[in-house]
């Protein structure tokens, strides 16, 4: 196995191409958003075959950087709070802050060229991903709270010897992993219409959701981070293109004797209940029990060390996002 590292070649800052007049407002967050800023960025990455030819042009790394930075800029119009930075306005007379996007704080999406020596082959041959993965996110270890000081988008492309791999972070306040996906799938239709005028497949929908007679700016009970921060199905339905958080944990018990004595899809029926069972009225009863308590999820707490945890869904079309050199060979 190569011992290589990562190196950075060059990084800057991506704003959107046009500008956006709700950018202008204060962007808020809805009560499932603000409940994990301990939790970590969703970081999620293609590797493709380095190709010879993009959008019918020879293929050269620094057409493919200027083009996927100019589609980004067209994206971050339609996902403008990724372009933003979090923002804290403290209360102590009534002991509360509001969290919030400001749109037009900080330098934008940071952007970063790096390049590894290494095959394809030794990335994806292993049984166990390399640790060098790690390195081609700009975001490892970084938890939401984070977006404070660091961008809420950032997107790191790192060619191989033979590969491109594109990896993105992304602040999970902003989004779940529908709307991760969702912002792939605008950036590579840009990217592959190659300049010509493009009216997306489904816009992005940024009207949070908060229960009737909430919102849309809700305080939490702290002024300081250390208070909450530590190391780290409704009915209707949201529009799929919703940006958002609409994501609650849902808890299956049993016994260790019980998993021993009975096989897998024994315990895929029981999780598949528990799915089944968490229904719009016990969403309700989450979120209403939160407006009258609010907290912020804190994983050392929230996970105990007799939990298996299953997380990063996979129904969401991870190989359908290209960028005019076939479709992934990996995620």
């Amino acid at each position: 196995m190569s011992s290589a590292t990562v190196k950075h070649v060059s990084a800057c800052y991506i704003k959107p191409k046009y500008e956006v007049q709700e950018a202008k407002q204060p962007y808020y967050l809805a009560p499932m958003d603000l409940m994990i800023f301990n939790f970590h960025y969703i970081q999620k990455g293609l590797l493709f075959t380095k190709p010879s030819h993009i959008n019918n042009q020879e293929y050269s790394i620094s057409k493919l950087l200027h083009s996927l930075k100019e589609s980004l800029s067209l994206a971050l119009v339609h996902f403008y709070p990724l372009a933003g930075q979090l923002t804290t306005r403290i209360s102590k007379n009534r002991h509360e802050c509001l969290i919030f996007v400001d749109c037009n704080k900080g330098p934008g999406a940071r952007f970063i060229y790096a390049t590894l020596d290494m095959s394809i082959s030794e990335i994806l041959s292993p049984a166990d991903v390399p640790l060098v993965v790690q390195s081609l996110f700009d975001h490892d270890r970084a938890i939401n709270h984070d977006g404070h000081r660091r961008p809420l988008l950032s997107v790191q492309v790192t060619e191989l010897k033979d590969g491109v791999f594109i990896g993105c972070s992304m602040n999970h306040v902003v989004g779940d992993g529908t709307s991760y996906w969702h912002f792939w799938k605008i950036w590579s239709e840009i990217h592959r219409a190659n300049g010509k005028q493009l009216l997306v497949s489904r816009p992005p929908n940024h009207k949070r959701w908060f229960p009737d007679g909430y919102g849309p700016a809700i305080p939490l009970p702290f002024t300081h981070p250390d208070e909450f921060v530590s190391r780290h199905r409704l009915d209707p339905p949201l529009p799929p293109e919703y940006v958002g958080n609409c994501v609650t944990p849902t808890i299956t018990t049993t016994t260790a004797g019980e998993l021993l004595a009975h096989n897998l899809g024994w315990v895929a029926s029981l999780l598949h209940q528990s799915v089944v069972n968490h229904s719009d009225k016990i969403v309700h009863k989450i979120i209403e029990g939160w407006l009258q308590s609010p907290f912020v999820y804190r994983p050392g707490k929230m996970f105990d060390p007799y939990s298996v945890t299953m997380g990063s869904s996979p129904i969401f079309d991870m190989y359908g996002n290209e960028f005019g050199f076939g479709k992934a060979v990996a995620v």
